[in-house]
């Protein structure tokens, strides 16, 4: 019995994929923690995917989404792994200190019920994609995306949101809903902007399609969120640069009470 035993956890540690980590637009090769490998309660899960092109600021990236340099990888993964130290700090959630990167063709989202995709705006989920990310969703999953801007990004963000969910409208989150209470009380909102912004002495990007923040959210048939859309603002900048001077604290401040508030949400309700 125990040999059986040992040969099936040891059959089981086989399939457990190991830890990834990918080049990204902004970093590479960024210093590991040295418990990113602890198991844990709770784990950043950051989105793959194929964009719509292959240029980003005039610039094409290094190969195939799947090896990194893609949109999917803007932020990463500075701004995934300072969250994680915030919600250490801010909550009683045993978290990974390292993120986890989720192809959704390799069919093990289902492990990792909490999803945060950046830079939407410049997805193209293929049909089995979209599929899989209806079925995470429907299983109790939850997918948090940020940083897209303007009307432009908001119809490409919607072309593959409509491949997942073609039945479930979009909709402004009301501010007496629960995801704004879950830990801090986020009535008061306002616009986070990205770096970028800030050095442009503005708090919006894309023209005069960009000024307005706007939280939004799909519904499951029981009335909770399954799918909360920050557009118009930068979250990642705000977790990112939230150990910057140069970046002002308030923006960080409410980037991070916005996330604290869906982690625990996306896990209590």
């Amino acid at each position: 019995m125990a040999a059986a035993g040992l040969l099936f956890l040891s059959a089981l540690y086989a399939f457990q994929k190991p830890f990834r980590e990918y080049p990204g637009v902004e970093y590479e090769k960024f210093p590991l923690p040295p418990d990113y490998q602890e198991k844990t309660e709770w784990v950043f899960a950051r989105l793959m995917y194929p964009p719509v092109g292959t240029y980003y600021g005039g610039v094409q990236f290094y190969g195939s989404w799947k090896e990194g340099g893609s949109n999917w990888t803007m932020d990463y993964p500075r701004s995934d792994r300072h969250l994680v130290q915030a919600v250490r700090r801010l909550t009683r959630l045993h978290t990974r200190s390292a993120e986890e990167p989720i192809d959704l063709d390799d069919g093990d989202v289902y492990d990792w019920p909490w999803l945060y995709g950046v830079e939407v705006g410049h997805w193209n989920l293929t049909d089995s994609q979209a599929a899989t990310l209806r079925e995470f969703l429907l299983r109790g999953g939850f997918f948090m995306c940020d940083d897209f801007h303007g009307d432009i990004e908001w119809r490409t963000f919607a072309a593959s949101m409509r491949k997942v969910f073609p039945d479930r409208p979009i909709v402004e989150i009301a501010d007496s809903d629960s995801i704004f209470h879950t830990i801090y009380d986020l009535s008061r909102r306002y616009q986070v902007p990205g770096m970028p912004a800030l050095e442009k002495h503005n708090t919006y990007e894309k023209g005069e399609s960009g000024k307005t923040p706007h939280w939004r959210a799909i519904y499951d048939d029981q009335g909770r969120v399954i799918v909360a859309m920050c557009h118009n603002m930068d979250l990642g900048d705000s977790w990112e640069h939230a150990d910057d001077p140069e970046y002002p604290s308030r923006y960080s401040d409410l980037g991070i009470r916005i996330g604290v508030d869906y982690i625990l949400y996306s896990m209590t309700h």
